[in-house]
């Protein structure tokens, strides 16, 4: 058997991160140990490809045998990062169900301040449509639904941490009557 063949066949993602508009990280997922092992080495991948890609008006870069699809919005950047045999169509899937997602959690306020204020959400996002490397779901309305279950199950002080942040007061108030 030659070593192609032992290749997974699964669509895989090398890298995600988020970068604000000075290129500093405010999330980054390496889901490739041997990609950039140490943390310095992370940070200057990620200064490169900021360098290369903020005053770009493009969707896709080529960089040190990467393909990376990316989008701004306000004062942040999202990054996707893969091999550079991915599919960069799958890549733009899975940045647009990310960038979806987080927008809808946000309130459409896809900010650095907004971001910053719901990390936990912002992580269960890109958990849920990435795991190991594979690309688990591209559909941003599954992974809302996905998140809201996993956030129902798990109530803190008597309110669900997703409505709290969609400012959901309804679905807050229906639980509280319940209690």
């Amino acid at each position: 058997m030659d070593s192609t063949s032992l290749e997974p066949s699964l669509y895989t993602v090398k890298a995600v991160f988020i970068l604000d508009n000075d290129g500093n990280r405010l999330l980054s997922k390496y889901y490739d140990p041997e990609l950039y092992p140490s943390m310095k080495e992370q940070k200057n991948f990620e200064r490169n490809v900021f360098n290369k890609t903020h005053k770009a008006d493009n969707e896709i870069a080529f960089l040190e045998g990467m393909t990376i699809v990316y989008k701004s919005s306000i004062d942040l950047f999202f990054y996707v990062v893969g091999s550079a045999q991915e599919n960069e169509l799958m890549l733009m899937s899975v940045l647009n169900c990310m960038f979806e997602s987080l927008s809808h959690i946000l309130r459409k306020n896809v900010e650095r301040r907004c971001l910053l204020d719901n990390m936990e959400g912002v992580f269960l996002v890109v958990d849920e449509i990435i795991d190991g490397g594979v690309i688990l779901e591209s559909d941003p309305q599954q992974v809302l639904q996905k998140v809201n279950y996993r956030l129902m199950s798990e109530p803190a002080y008597g309110f669900v941490l997703l409505d709290y942040i969609t400012g959901n007061l309804e679905a807050q108030a229906d639980r509280s009557q319940l209690l």
